[in-house]
């Protein structure tokens, strides 16, 4: 419906596995070199997402890979492998430090980052090395790769004109959302939020074909269809000065996705945090990261550079959550 239909599916769906393949405790921390904490998190996150961690540990990717020089793929099954693998109890994430600049221009090895931009430039750079060797590959079939498959969804945007009432869908897919939290004080409140009519008048007035003219619209957002790896960050930066909203906003062990979809009837949709990341400062420019994972063998552990420590899940659901991630 209104969406087009990918040429080829670059990975097959009913390949992804959401469990667990094999159960185990935690693997080792991973050394700060001075400003790395934003990256570590990530890392750590990422290492504990079922899907992802399996399809790594596979080698599947690093068999067929052609790529000459840089891929995030390649670098990811190597570093998943490492700490899933190992018995140190310290790793040094060298090959990710080293290739800092391919991940995002902004990033450098001695200067501090935002873990959320350190996320989506991550995604994107790891959904080029699935694409590397598949020139010419269609809009369409690009959200078909391993990583589409896992972090995934579609968001329905639908303009209606409030003269004529004219609607206008279109859509548009996501790895990751970005949640207001400036009035909300929970998750759900802020995808209630995300997803309530926007009305679009002065200058966001848009042009209604039929009308044909600029006029007053309602903006609405939903999820057309879900990923099976919801990602969600909660906008901590206030304005552009770095100041950060410190509040604590409430975020469940288990959510439903169902309400905040383009089509509300059916069964549940739920999902269970498995990561969440937290920035501790006063401002958004400072500070440091750190973050809690749940591992394989079902336990979560606060993940904080070097240190690996075991802990219950009151502990996780009372934090300062700046980046939370659920699977289906």
């Amino acid at each position: 419906e209104g969406m087009a239909l990918p040429q080829r599916i670059l990975f097959p769906p009913e390949e992804i596995c959401m469990d667990w393949q094999q159960r185990q405790r935690p693997g080792p921390g991973l050394l700060n070199l001075g400003n790395t904490c934003y990256i570590n998190v990530i890392l750590q996150c990422l290492t504990y997402t079922p899907p992802l961690a399996n399809y790594l540990l596979s080698r599947d990717h690093s068999q067929l890979c052609h790529q000459q020089g840089f891929c995030m793929m390649c670098i990811m099954e190597a570093h998943v492998r490492k700490v899933l693998r190992s018995s140190a109890n310290v790793i040094w994430p060298r090959a990710v430090v080293r290739d800092l600049k391919f991940i995002g221009e902004e990033f450098e090895p001695d200067m501090a980052g935002d873990a959320y931009e350190f996320l989506r430039c991550a995604l994107e750079a790891m959904q080029r090395g699935c694409l590397s060797g598949s020139s010419d590959v269609d809009i369409s079939s690009q959200t078909t790769t391993i990583i589409h498959q896992i972090f995934g969804g579609f968001l329905k945007y639908r303009v209606t004109c409030l003269r004529c009432q004219a609607v206008s869908d279109s859509y548009k897919a996501f790895l990751h959302v970005l949640l207001d939290i400036k009035a909300p004080s929970s998750l759900t409140t802020a995808l209630e939020d995300f997803v309530t009519p926007k009305k679009l008048d002065g200058k966001y007035c848009l042009k209604c074909s039929k009308c044909e003219k600029k006029v007053t619209s309602s903006k609405r957002v939903t999820v057309y269809r879900v990923p099976k790896v919801f990602t969600v960050c909660l906008e901590r930066a206030a304005d552009h000065t770095g100041k950060k909203i410190s509040k604590i906003v409430e975020y469940p062990e288990y959510l439903d996705l169902r309400p905040y979809m383009s089509d509300t009837a059916g069964e549940p949709l739920l999902y269970s945090l498995y990561a969440l990341v937290v920035h501790s400062g006063d401002t958004c420019l400072d500070g440091h990261f750190f973050c809690y994972t749940k591992a394989s063998n079902g336990l979560w552990y606060k993940m904080d550079d070097e240190s690996v420590d075991n802990c219950g899940i009151h502990a996780v659901l009372r934090q300062q959550a700046y980046l939370l991630f659920y699977a289906r």
